[in-house]
């Protein structure tokens, strides 16, 4: 089992629960809009300090009509022990970690959806990225965006990457 799917995931209505119990959630909660449209997104952001920790997050939108979120907070000493030299370093590292979490929860969602005898309308193609045409990180869009879709998504950035702009920077 990859990294990103061990420990907990936290979610506001159920508490901690495992990777596994994530997929559930996540497909009960589309049982019950069956007629609705749903979009998975997946991003990541990190705290400034020297150790920082990494709030990842997948979140579940029930299109106009709200969500659900799952999170995990990945500290910094579980990735390393040297130390983050740069801001850039840590951008990377959310990207990183947000398409490792895309790439597992892709497969094992499609897995449990077909499992559950459950055919629901569903779309997962963007990754979050906490980048912005404006301030430090404008420089790093290429490289952000290249990284994302080199793993088979469609990056969103600021404004509209709300998964690691305001989902995840709550916890961070």
């Amino acid at each position: 089992m990859s990294r990103i799917k061990k420990g907990k995931f936290y979610n506001p209505t159920v508490g901690l629960i495992e990777f596994k119990e994530v997929l559930t959630e996540m497909v009960d909660y589309m049982k019950k809009g069956r007629d609705e449209d749903y979009d998975v997104v997946v991003g990541c952001d990190s705290s400034s300090e020297e150790k920082p920790h990494f709030p990842v997050a997948v979140v579940i939108l029930r299109k106009g009509k709200g969500g659900r979120f799952f999170l995990k907070k990945t500290d910094y000493s579980v990735l390393s022990k040297r130390k983050f030299g740069s801001w850039k370093e840590r951008i990377l590292e959310e990207i990183f970690l947000s398409c490792q979490l895309a790439l597992a929860l892709r497969e094992d969602l499609q897995s449990e959806i077909e499992k559950s005898s459950f055919n629901p309308n569903y779309q997962f193609q963007y990754i979050h990225a906490d980048v912005s045409k404006n301030g430090i990180t404008k420089d790093m869009i290429k490289e952000v965006t290249a990284l994302i879709r080199g793993n088979g998504f469609e990056p969103k950035i600021k404004p509209d990457a709300f998964a690691a702009s305001i989902v995840a920077d709550r916890f961070t």
